[in-house]
């Protein structure tokens, strides 16, 4: 499917009925925990003004984002629900006064964070603004370390236009199916939860309403889900789960494997990746294919070249390994990646199905084919998750159902 305004033939198309049926299913998988839809990073390239939108039409009880930059974005467009918005990555200098005057919340882990939210809110006029606070359970990335919790929480009363809300952290290896680091992240979670609930308490403050903990991995991880609802239920607090990938289709991979969730075989792929044969050629036994002659073809061959190159974010790792999808049959990468384009091998596929504009799928399916994230990012010696956020912006992204 182009865009009436596409001619360089590259684009992404995102299904967001896909996205919808997602939330759907992991809202299922969830129970009666609160999900926050996390459209960080263009919504891990998908993009943030198509898919803010659809996961808040979907019932997303919060989005998640990265900066209070792409919490403006992702406020703004439709507006039809009450969905929430979660900055993950703490305010920057200069964001105090959008997180009061937005109502964003904002985590936060230091003083100088909540310095500036204080300003924020002191200038638009606000006090009780809800702050969530971010706890470091194991991870060293962000949040208050346990040695420092004491000595942050009195320093909040400080700051008397700020009420912690909430509470989270992030489980570093969810992922990892021995479940031992999540199992020691869970119980320095459980230890500094007393300490704050007792030290709001204290200070004649309520307790925090929620408990964020919970990535796509542990929500398919029915013992840690479990868990997680058990340590939230015993504060009174509701259990707000972060799912990320899983949104956009990708089953997380847990290593050594768990018993597969049935669930997760329902996810949909919400983004598939094409562009078109611009040309074609044959060659003889003996030529050399792209830069450097890093393939040189053993027998005649025929050749399509295509109209994406690493600058859309099809990774110069491909070259020689992995495949795109012609007329229903792989066509094996050849040569190098170059800038603009590459080249695949269509020896193998009836000629009646080749010519000039027909087109390709990088990511997606194609006559009962599939290339998925999964496949590059094995080719690329990489994530998932890189895979879609390297696909540059050049390439449109176009909303299907």
């Amino acid at each position: 499917m182009d865009s009436p305004l596409l001619t360089r033939p590259c684009w992404a198309e995102i299904d967001l009925a896909a996205l919808a049926h997602n939330l759907r299913l992991l809202r299922r998988v969830a129970g009666s925990a609160a999900l926050a839809a996390v459209v960080k990073g263009d919504a891990y390239g998908h993009s943030l003004a198509l898919c803010a939108p659809a996961a808040r039409r979907a019932g997303a009880d919060w989005l998640a984002v990265t900066s209070v930059d792409e919490a403006r974005a992702a406020a703004t467009g439709d507006p039809v629900s009450d969905s929430r918005i979660l900055v993950l990555s703490g305010p920057f200098s200069g964001d105090g006064e959008s997180v009061a005057r937005h109502g964003f919340a904002c985590s936060v882990w230091q003083r100088n964070q909540l310095e500036e939210i204080q300003r924020g809110a002191q200038a638009a006029g606000r006090d009780a603004l809800p702050v969530p606070l971010e706890l470091d359970t194991g991870m060293s990335r962000q949040g208050v370390a346990p040695a420092e919790l004491d000595s942050f929480l009195h320093s909040l009363r400080s700051f008397p236009a700020l009420r912690v809300e909430g509470v989270m952290t992030h489980l570093y290896a969810a992922d990892e199916g021995d479940r031992a680091a999540t199992v020691q992240q869970l119980e320095r979670l459980a230890g500094a939860l007393r300490v704050i609930v007792e030290h709001l308490r204290a200070a004649g403050q309520p307790a925090p309403l929620w408990l964020s903990v919970g990535n796509s991995a542990a929500i398919f991880d029915a013992a840690v889900r479990d868990r997680l609802a058990a340590l939230a239920a015993s504060h009174t607090m509701r259990l707000l789960l972060r799912p990320g990938i899983a949104l956009y289709g990708v089953a997380p991979r847990i290593e050594p494997p768990l018993p597969a969730p049935t669930e997760a075989a329902g996810l949909r792929p919400v983004l598939a990746w094409k562009t078109r044969i611009t040309s074609l050629r044959s060659i003889p036994a003996g030529a050399a294919i792209g830069y450097n002659a890093t393939f040189r073809a053993a027998e005649p061959m025929r050749l399509a070249l295509i109209a994406a190159g690493y600058a859309d974010g099809l990774s110069r790792r491909l070259s020689n390994v992995g495949h795109a999808l012609v007329a229903g049959h792989r066509a094996p990468f050849v040569g190098r990646v170059s800038m603009d384009q590459a080249v695949v091998d269509v020896s193998q596929i009836p000629a009646v199905s080749l010519a000039p504009g027909a087109e390709v799928v990088l990511l997606g399916s194609q006559g009962g084919q599939r290339v998925t994230a999964d496949d590059h990012a094995q080719w690329a010696g990489t994530i998932p998750w890189e895979i879609f956020t390297s696909i540059a912006s050049r390439v449109p992204r176009i909303a299907v159902d």
